[in-house]
C-alpha cells in the first residue's frame, strides 16, 4: 500500500492510490528554474513564493495589485494549495478574501507523469515539487484533482480546514483517484467535523437542486434542444419528476419506449434527459446500439462471457458501465433489431432493476432510467398524425371564415383507440411477449413535424452554418424569409430532421463550397441567400438549354448567393458548376 505522505508523516494512509513504476534515468542533474539574473519573477510567481514562505504582508501587497489569486504554478498547483500544505492559516485567509477558489483541483499528478507531460527531467520536477510546494509528499502517488481542502486535511490542520469549509469548499469533491477529503482524515475531531459538513453540504445541495428545478423545469430545458414533440417532452418530464421527488416505485427502474420514424428526436431527447440528470454526461449516459446484438451468441457482449470462455475477464459492455454509474440513463437504440435472447435478459433488468454478469456478480440499478427506441409502427404513426393535422387544418379553415378567436393550434394528440387497436398489435407481433411490454412504464409517441416546427429546424440549421462561416472564414451569412420556406419544402416524413439537414447541405452549403473554391467570397464580406426569381439557374451548367432551365426553375424554386455591398442591393455570384462526366476527359 502506498500513502500520499512519505513515511512518518502524521496522517492516515490513503487506500490504493495509483503508483507509477519506473526508475529515474541517470541523466545530468536538473537545471535551475530560477529566472535569469536581472529579470524579476512574474507577479504570479511572486505570489506563490510569498505563500510558501508565509509572508502575509507580501501576499497582501500582491493581491492589492490585482494579481490573480488563482494563478497556477507551471506544474499545476495554486497559492491556496501551497498555503494549505504549509499550514499557513493567515495566508489562506488572505487568499480567500481576495477571491481564491477553494474548489480548484491540482493539475499535478505524479513526478514521472508530469515530467513526461511537460517534457522535463523527472529530477527537475522532483526538486521543484519539493522546494516550491512540499517535501513530505510521496512522489509515486497521484495528486491530480486534489483541492486545498484535501491538502489541509492531509496535514491535519483543523483551523485551515474549517476556514476553507466556511469559505465554500466542497467536502464531497473527489480527486482523480475518487477520494474526498474525508478519506485523508485521521480519527479524531477533524474527521468528525468533515462528516458533519458533508451531511450539511448534501442537504444544502438538495435544496439548491430543488430550487433550480422549480425555476427551470425539465420540460423547459428540453424544449431548448428539442424542436416540437411537446407530448413526448411532457410525458418524459412527468415520469422523471415522479421519480426525483419520491412518488414512484423504488423497487423498479423507470422504463420508456420511444416510437416514431427516424430523425424525429428520439435519441436526442434521451441525451438531453441524461444531461439534465447528470453533470458527467460521459458516465451518466450509456448508449447501446442494439443492431450489434442481432445474433444469439452476441448476448455475451451484453453481460460478459461465462467462465472458461474467451473474454471472460473483460466483462460485458452494459454491466461494466452500469457498475461505474448505477443511476445512468441507458439508451437501447433500435431495440427492434436485437435478438430475442437479449430481450429475455432485459426482462430481469426492467422488472427487478438488477443484472447478473458473466462472472455471476449482480449489479443493482434500480435508480437507472432505461429508454428504448423502436421504428416499429412508425409508418402508421406518421400517417395517422398527418391525417389528424390535415383534419385540424380543414377545421381551422372553416372557423377562419366565422371567428378568428376559435382557431386551434397545430398541436395534436394520438387517441387511445389508435394506440390500442393499431400500435399495440404491431408491438405484440414484433416482440412476441406481453410480459416485455408490461414492464414498460411509458410508451412515448414522436410525431412528424408541423410547418412551424420545420421553420424552426431550418432556422437552427442555417444558424449553425452562419456560425461556422463566421468562425472559419469571417463571412457574415444572412438569408431572406422565403429561403426558409423553400428549404422546409424538402422535408421528408420518413427521414425527419435529417432530411432538412440534407436539404440545406444540397441547396446552400454546396453553393458556399463551390463559391469558396472559385475564390468568389472575399474575407469579411456579408453573404445573402435569396430565392432566385429569374428563369436561369444559379449554377451555370454546360450544355443546358435556356428552355430546360426555365422549366426546372418554374417547378423548383432556386436559391442564389449575393455579396451585399454598401449602397447596393447585392451582387450576385457567378458560380460555375463543376465538370460533369461527359465533359471530363481521361488519358
Amino acid at each position: 500500500m502506498v500513502c500520499l505522505l512519505r513515511e512518518g508523516a502524521p496522517t492516515a494512509q490513503l487506500p490504493y492510490p495509483a503508483p507509477v513504476t519506473g526508475r529515474v534515468p541517470p541523466d545530468p542533474p536538473p537545471q535551475t528554474t530560477c529566472p535569469p539574473q536581472g529579470e524579476a519573477p512574474a507577479p504570479g510567481e511572486q505570489l506563490l513564493e510569498a505563500a510558501r514562505t508565509c509572508d502575509v504582508s507580501d501576499v497582501e501587497r500582491l493581491l492589492r495589485k490585482k494579481v490573480d489569486p488563482n494563478t497556477r504554478h507551471m506544474l499545476g498547483w495554486t497559492a491556496l494549495m501551497v498555503a494549505a500544505i504549509g499550514r499557513n492559516h493567515s495566508v489562506v485567509q488572505s487568499l480567500l478574501r481576495a477571491g481564491a477558489d477553494p474548489n480548484l483541483g491540482d493539475d499535478f499528478s505524479s513526478v514521472y507523469q508530469v515530467a513526461k507531460e511537460k517534457d522535463l527531467h523527472s529530477l527537475q520536477v522532483l526538486v521543484t515539487r519539493e522546494d516550491e510546494f512540499s517535501n513530505r509528499l510521496n512522489n509515486r502517488a497521484s495528486f491530480r484533482g486534489c483541492t486545498a481542502l484535501h491538502y489541509a486535511t492531509l496535514m491535519d490542520d483543523y483551523g485551515t480546514v474549517l476556514t476553507l469549509l466556511e469559505a465554500g469548499a466542497d467536502p464531497m469533491q473527489k480527486n482523480e483517484m475518487g477520494h474526498t477529503p474525508l478519506d485523508y482524515a485521521r480519527e479524531g475531531e477533524l474527521k468528525r467535523m468533515l462528516k458533519e459538513w458533508e451531511s450539511k453540504f448534501q442537504v444544502a445541495q438538495r435544496k439548491r437542486e430543488l430550487e433550480e428545478r422549480r425555476r427551470f423545469p425539465l420540460e423547459q430545458r428540453l424544449r431548448e434542444h428539442i424542436v416540437g414533440q411537446e407530448g413526448a417532452i411532457a410525458t418524459v418530464g412527468a415520469a422523471i419528476r415522479r421519480k426525483e421527488n419520491g412518488w414512484s416505485d423504488d423497487e423498479h427502474p423507470l422504463v420508456f419506449l420511444f416510437l416514431g420514424s427516424s430523425g424525429i428526436g428520439k435519441t436526442e431527447l434521451a441525451k438531453q434527459t441524461a444531461r439534465y440528470l447528470h453533470k458527467d454526461i460521459k458516465k451518466g449516459f450509456i448508449r447501446m446500439d442494439m443492431s450489434e446484438f442481432q445474433e444469439k451468441h452476441e448476448v455475451a457482449k451484453f453481460i460478459g462471457s461465462p467462465p472458461g470462455y474467451v473474454g471472460h475477464e473483460e466483462g460485458g459492455q452494459l454491466t461494466k458501465k452500469l457498475k461505474e454509474c448505477p443511476n445512468a440513463v441507458v439508451l437501447f437504440d433500435e431495440v427492434d433489431k436485437a435478438h430475442p435472447d437479449v430481450l429475455t435478459i432485459m426482462l430481469q433488468l426492467f422488472d427487478e432493476g438488477r443484472l447478473t454478469d458473466g462472472k455471476g456478480k449482480t449489479i443493482e440499478c434500480k435508480d437507472a432510467i432505461f429508454i428504448m427506441t423502436c421504428n416499429a409502427g412508425s409508418e402508421e404513426i406518421a400517417h395517422h398524425a398527418l391525417q389528424l393535422r390535415q383534419e385540424a387544418t380543414e377545421m381551422n379553415k372553416h372557423r377562419l371564415a366565422g371567428n378568428l378567436d376559435e382557431i386551434q393550434s397545430e398541436k395534436i394528440t394520438i387517441s387511445k383507440q389508435f394506440k390500442e387497436n393499431v400500435i399495440r398489435p404491431i408491438l405484440k407481433a414484433h416482440f412476441r411477449r406481453d410480459e416485455f411490454l408490461g414492464r414498460i412504464n411509458e410508451i412515448v409517441y414522436f410525431l412528424p413535424f408541423c410547418r412551424s416546427e420545420l421553420s424552426l429546424l431550418v432556422l437552427k440549421e442555417l444558424n449553425t452554418w452562419a456560425k461556422k462561416a463566421k468562425q472559419r472564414h469571417d463571412i457574415t451569412l444572412i438569408w431572406d424569409r422565403e429561403v426558409m420556406d423553400v428549404l422546409a419544402d424538402g422535408y421528408n416524413v420518413h427521414y425527419g430532421a435529417r432530411s432538412i439537414k440534407h436539404e440545406v447541405d444540397r441547396r446552400v452549403v454546396n453553393q458556399l463550397a463551390a463559391a469558396y473554391e472559385q475564390d468568389l467570397l472575399p474575407r469579411g464580406c456579408t453573404l445573402r441567400i435569396a430565392v432566385d426569381d429569374s428563369d436561369k439557374h444559379v449554377l451555370k451548367g454546360k450544355g443546358t438549354s435556356e428552355e430546360d432551365e426555365g422549366l426546372q426553375s418554374r417547378t423548383t424554386p432556386r436559391l442564389r448567393l449575393e455579396v451585399v455591398e454598401p449602397g447596393s442591393s447585392g451582387r450576385r455570384l457567378d458560380i460555375m458548376e463543376p465538370l460533369s462526366r461527359e465533359d471530363a476527359s481521361f488519358s
